[in-house]
């Protein structure tokens, strides 16, 4: 959804925020070099700075901020994050998987570039993520840094976006029913943004017990984050989404949408988004920003 037209001035804030702050980090961490790697970064730069929502950046800072922790390192945590989600949007982009020709309102970067760069850049950005997080200005504390390591690791390997992108690519060839769809978007999609929830309570020196309400708040704004996108790429507007639309009904995948129709979809992301809200009950005005989140997930146009 445009940030002109969302009525949380919370929200509105705190997307233009992040999105600013982002695009900072990795315009300071990707400067180009005099050599011939030059169009390696230039291509990172092309797909990693001024384009998508910054939703789990915004996630990481938003849990983050909950427990007073420094703002600089919460936005590197979630740099690290979008570095994993940009780089997956290259590699999915590519012929070989969905074969896309726009994304953000742009030429993807296989178009843009060509194939073995989007390949390289998409393999940098992957590397990148965990050089944030490794380095002491993320944490000065070893400790957490080896757990956002792996906290981030576990959510982009075979455990999740990886394996829930396996499981999509399968879908063409099986039918799915509503629990093997809702498994297959626990990883692909709600894995990562459950990562940048629990990495801002990491960084927050929250322990593991005390994140079962934010990891419950996450896994079901990840459905509701993927049920509002099989919406919007049945009813969505292709210049408004950035991104090529209606693909899934023509390669016949199963989606939230085929399995339970348009309307019982929709009410059920609504009801995702308000028990995600309720898991945020032992939270006050800190958390206004999350709850805030979970509402724009169901309610945005792109």
């Amino acid at each position: 959804m445009s940030l002109t037209v969302i009525a949380d001035g919370q929200l509105a804030d705190g997307l233009r925020r992040i999105q600013r702050e982002v695009d900072a980090v990795f315009d300071a961490l990707l400067p180009l070099p005099g050599d011939s790697r030059a169009a390696l970064i230039e291509a990172m730069r092309y797909a990693a700075i001024g384009g998508g929502k910054r939703v789990r950046p915004l996630l990481v800072a938003a849990t983050a901020e909950m427990y007073g922790v420094d703002r600089d390192a919460a936005v590197r945590a979630g740099c690290a994050v979008e570095a994993i989600h940009v780089y997956s949007l290259i590699h999915d982009d590519l012929p070989c998987m969905d074969d896309d020709d726009l994304r953000h309102g742009k030429p993807t970067l296989h178009r843009q570039f060509d194939e073995a760069t989007a390949v390289l850049a998409g393999d940098s950005l992957h590397a990148l993520a965990f050089e944030i997080l490794a380095d002491s200005e993320t944490s000065s504390d070893p400790f957490t840094r080896s757990e956002l390591i792996a906290t981030l690791a576990i959510a982009s390997g075979k455990d999740g976006m990886a394996g829930g992108q396996m499981m999509d690519m399968a879908s063409e060839a099986e039918d799915y029913d509503l629990h093997t769809i809702t498994r297959l978007q626990q990883l692909k999609t709600g894995a990562l943004l459950g990562a940048s929830v629990e990495m801002g309570a990491i960084l927050g020196h929250v322990a593991p017990e005390g994140r079962a309400h934010l990891r419950a708040y996450a896994r079901d704004i990840g459905l509701a984050f993927q049920i509002a996108d099989d919406l919007l790429d049945v009813e969505g507007d292709v210049e408004k989404a950035g991104k090529a639309l209606r693909k899934d009904e023509q390669q016949g995948k199963q989606t939230f949408v085929t399995l339970m129709g348009v309307e019982p979809a929709r009410k059920q992301a609504r009801a995702l988004v308000e028990q995600a809200i309720g898991h945020l009950s032992s939270h006050g005005g800190e958390a206004d920003l999350l709850r805030s989140l979970a509402r724009y997930i169901v309610e945005r146009d792109r």
